[in-house]
């Protein structure tokens, strides 16, 4: 995008990473954001705040390290995390309530949005697998360890459309602008 994403303003909503804080709300209470690049705009820019921001030092390895330091930052007593990217504003939230119940039904189970072919984020990973979120390496995101083990899949509405060009991002505020 060649800029912050996480900073540009949805119509009417504030910032996208703003927005993606009020989903994850959805998901838990507790809400952590992992940030690297660009660390110091992003915070500051986001009016919402989340429990907690996490600095992830090593951001120039991808997304791997993004994980790493977020799961390492986690209490000794989560069962699990929601794992959730900034730049998905167009998230229905009847897919992440049903996410969230099948998350408290069977909490050891690993969850995951159907993509159709594959499964993504957003997902539940429970603890148990932690040691291979762990092992990722590079721009590989959760998306590599879901799509190899057994997961409950989760239909999420707007999972398909996320903010990766500028294209896309016309795209979005568009229907966001049409939804409104």
């Amino acid at each position: 995008m060649g800029k912050a994403k996480q900073t540009l303003n949805l119509p009417g909503q504030g910032t996208l990473l703003g927005h993606a804080i009020g989903q994850a709300r959805v998901l838990s209470g507790c809400v952590s954001v992992v940030a690297g690049a660009r660390y110091p705009l992003i915070r500051y820019r986001t009016a919402k705040a989340p429990s907690r921001w996490v600095y992830c030092a090593d951001w120039q390895y991808g997304m791997s390290a993004s994980l790493a330091a977020g799961v390492r930052s986690l209490s000794a007593s989560a069962h699990g995390v929601f794992l959730l990217v900034g730049d998905q504003p167009l998230l229905a939230e009847e897919g992440l309530l049903r996410l969230r119940q099948g998350v408290m039904t069977a909490p050891d189970k690993v969850w995951a949005a159907d993509y159709g072919q594959r499964v993504g984020v957003p997902a539940w990973i429970p603890r148990r697998l932690w040691p291979e979120v762990l092992r990722l390496q590079g721009d590989a995101g959760a998306g590599r360890l879901l799509n190899q083990i057994d997961v409950c899949r989760v239909e999420i509405a707007g999972v398909e459309l996320d903010a990766d060009t500028p294209a896309r991002w016309r795209q979005i505020k568009q229907m966001l602008a049409e939804q409104a």
